[in-house]
């Protein structure tokens, strides 16, 4: 454990980390796994800067970099993630982007290696790329042997069956944010770019470039997104079948509809209603 000093309060005080050294005692090392940081993350970043070039004193030594979860945000900062691919927490992705447009964020996967950089998706997540990392250093038997006998499920690579789209809101655009909000109420109907430009007595254009601005993603990719949400909370809820869940959510076509699942959830919408269904036995 390396700290920037001894004692480290977390958790609002309710525990202490203790550092075995300080940045400076620590004159070479393999690999240095960063940790996920706390609370705000701009804030922790700020808190956490003197690690940025012990970091990358210790890349240039040939140390690897392994992140976890939100601890992307500390690697992204060193510049090392720059053109390169990258995993974090699914609820911190905007803001990851936002702060490193740079870095190619793949919010789908678990794990990332590029190159000894490694990085990890949300939470638990870490203990898939703990797994990688023994298979890497001590070989795969080892890394099968350690997935038995902690119950982790190896070669798990996908957390976008974790995903709750919740609509980017934290915005300042009124009219899009009316956009959003009519799209949400409506998801069940066929939206059409036409009905909210027509709503809010906005040109195409300005209103596409404005609704991709504020929340990342384009008015189809958003209308995708609400629908397959509101399939997923059926899926979760109710004993309805595939059919009348698709015909809810404002779909008739049955290859689109599991295709489009698929895409944006990882899996296919029986094998979800499997895993999620709060009625199943």
């Amino acid at each position: 454990m390396v700290g920037l000093s001894r004692e480290t309060l977390l958790g609002g005080g309710l525990y202490t980390v203790h550092a075995d050294r300080l940045l400076g005692e620590v004159g070479r090392t393999d690999l240095i796994i960063v940790p996920a940081m706390d609370g705000d993350l701009r804030q922790a970043l700020e808190n956490n800067r003197e690690f940025v070039p012990w970091l990358l004193e210790h890349r240039q030594r040939g140390a690897e970099i392994a992140s976890l979860c939100v601890g992307a945000f500390l690697l992204a900062a060193t510049g090392l993630t720059k053109g390169r691919k990258c995993a974090t927490h699914w609820t911190a992705a905007r803001e990851f982007t936002q702060m490193f447009p740079e870095v190619q964020l793949v919010t789908e996967k678990i794990i990332t290696d590029e190159n000894g950089l490694y990085s990890s998706g949300g939470a638990f997540s870490y203990l898939n790329l703990i797994l990688h990392l023994i298979e890497k250093y001590a070989g795969r038997e080892i890394a099968v042997l350690s997935a038995k006998v902690f119950a982790i499920e190896i070669g798990r690579n996908n957390q976008l069956p974790f995903a709750i789209f919740q609509g980017q809101k934290e915005h300042t655009d009124t009219s899009i944010k009316k956009a959003q909000e009519y799209i949400e109420e409506n998801y069940r109907d066929r939206i059409t770019v036409e009905q909210l430009t027509s709503l809010l007595a906005l040109s195409r254009r300005s209103f596409e470039r404005r609704f991709k601005k504020a929340t990342a993603n384009t008015v189809v990719e958003y209308v995708q997104r609400v629908k397959i949400e509101a399939a997923k909370k059926s899926f979760e809820t109710s004993r309805k079948n595939i059919n009348e869940v698709m015909y809810d959510v404002g779909y008739s076509d049955t290859k689109a509809f599991r295709s489009l699942f698929k895409k944006i959830t990882g899996v296919c919408p029986v094998e979800y209603r499997n895993k999620y269904d709060k009625e199943d036995g």
